[in-house]
């Protein structure tokens, strides 16, 4: 405990006296980067690396940029410490699109309101970002040594698959990685229930496996229809997937999800959670989870989900080629290329080829780490009552990336978010509660000084 209280004492005490405190400092870096147009397509996200490095430049701090295509900026600095596995701080700048005749507000306006920041990216992760920054700013200041480097990067193009930012930078500039063993981005938080609060880290994700099928056949006019065509060999490829849903299955890290959540919830459920591995076994049990939770029902199984589809350009053609698109998000627990494999088999008699768009792979990061520890104690000691619980997101974020290089990734924010904020993620009207945003710079200093400082 003396270890924790003596480093949230050093990064609090780091900011210039008269100045702002840090959390103050990050909620006005938060304003201004909401202002900064990151939306993707097209990204543009050079633009976030020119405020973010005007930042670094006024503290001293040096840091490297890289460009993956024009306007697709990266930006990563290194504070240099002892001999023990790097820590990375990892965020992506890129925010997806909103559209003002929906929101309230001007989604890039960081409008202060009703004791909300809003604005498109406040908690998905612009928000997440500026405390990695925060806390990154306030170690230089501090000017303690500390016990391994810690290197802060903000990425381009998560929101369109990372190849533009964290999957680039993998392949084209190693060096950041290299000797690293602990990372922090996005994926949890901590959530207020109905019994207790639960503050929820990432440590793995089901696999994003983004297919194209692709039909061809004889093409002809409308009036006058073949017995098979190259849409009806689609029609019949997207019918046998809609009506032969992916078997059921748990895996270890959604065990020990559900048996968590069991603790907390509602009687109708308890059972169920504390047992998901028999409970998905009961007739009717997946479609009443499915009616409850869709995530968790996500978790159950592999999915498709039919989103893209295309034929001919008019009317009266019958088209030579179709085709349609598959969000596939596999559990983690086989390669992609296994899943590939067991779908063409079934859908090999209509003719209908697979393309892959995208496939990752699959990865969990341990909960035995120092990090994972760090988050425990401090969540513990910050937020008296409160536990953690290794969740598994049903999407996906670049921790994937740095999962596959060995490096123990965890997805955790300490903010607290209400579940009635989730649904502004990538909706209408998203904002950040300031007072949650400003204690949970704090809880992030904590945490991450607890895991530098001997």
């Amino acid at each position: 405990m003396l270890k924790r209280l003596c480093a949230l004492a050093l990064v609090l005490l780091a900011s210039p006296l008269n100045a702002q405190s840090i959390e103050d400092e990050a909620l006005d870096w938060l304003q201004k980067f909401i202002r900064v147009d990151t939306i993707n397509p097209p990204g543009n996200e050079t633009l976030a690396v020119q405020f973010i490095a005007s930042i670094l430049e006024a503290e001293g701090i040096p840091y490297q940029t890289a460009e993956s295509a024009p306007g697709r900026g990266n930006i990563w600095a290194r504070l240099e410490g002892g001999d023990e596995p790097a820590l990375i701080l990892l965020q992506h700048t890129d925010v997806v699109p909103a559209d003002p005749q929906y929101w309230t507000t001007d989604p890039l306006s960081g409008e202060i309101r009703d004791g909300f920041l809003w604005g498109r990216g406040t908690l998905d992760m612009k928000g997440t970002g500026i405390s990695q920054l925060a806390t990154f700013v306030s170690l230089h200041r501090a000017g303690t040594p500390l016990n391994r480097d810690v290197v802060l990067v903000a990425t381009a193009d998560e929101e369109a698959g990372g190849l533009f930012g964290a999957g680039w930078l993998v392949e084209k500039h190693p060096e950041i990685f290299a000797g690293a063993a602990l990372l922090i981005n996005e994926g949890g938080n901590g959530e207020q229930s109905a019994k207790e609060l639960i503050f929820n880290v990432e440590v793995t994700q089901k696999v994003p496996v983004w297919l194209r099928l692709v039909a061809v056949d004889t093409p002809g006019h409308g009036s006058m229809p073949n017995a098979t065509s190259s849409v009806t060999r689609i029609v019949d490829a997207l019918a046998i997937l809609r009506t032969n849903p992916f078997p059921a299955r748990i895996v270890p890290a959604v065990d020990a999800m559900f048996q968590s959540l069991s603790l907390s919830a509602s009687p109708e459920w308890e059972e169920a959670y504390s047992n998901i591995a028999n409970a998905i076994k009961e007739p009717g049990f997946l479609e009443k989870l499915q009616s409850h939770s869709a995530f968790l029902h996500a978790l159950t199984r592999d999915t498709c989900s039919m989103t893209r589809f295309g034929a001919s350009n008019k009317i009266n053609v019958v088209p030579p080629e179709a085709w349609a698109e598959l969000d596939c998000r596999i559990l983690p627990d086989r390669p992609s290329e296994v899943f590939i494999d067991e779908l063409r088999e079934l859908i090999k008699d209509t003719g209908v080829r697979i393309e892959i768009i995208m496939a990752f792979t699959p990865a969990v990061s341990s909960t035995d780490s120092l990090l994972y520890r760090a988050i425990e104690e401090v969540t513990a000691e910050r937020h008296p009552g409160s536990r953690v619980m290794p969740s598994v997101a049903s999407g996906f974020t670049d921790s994937h990336f740095t999962r596959d290089l060995g490096i123990a990734s965890y997805g955790f924010d300490p903010i607290v978010v209400p579940e009635s904020e989730f649904s502004r993620i990538h909706g209408n009207d998203e904002r950040v509660n300031v007072e949650a945003f400003k204690r949970g710079v704090i809880d992030h200093l904590a945490i991450i000084g607890a895991v530098v400082y001997d």
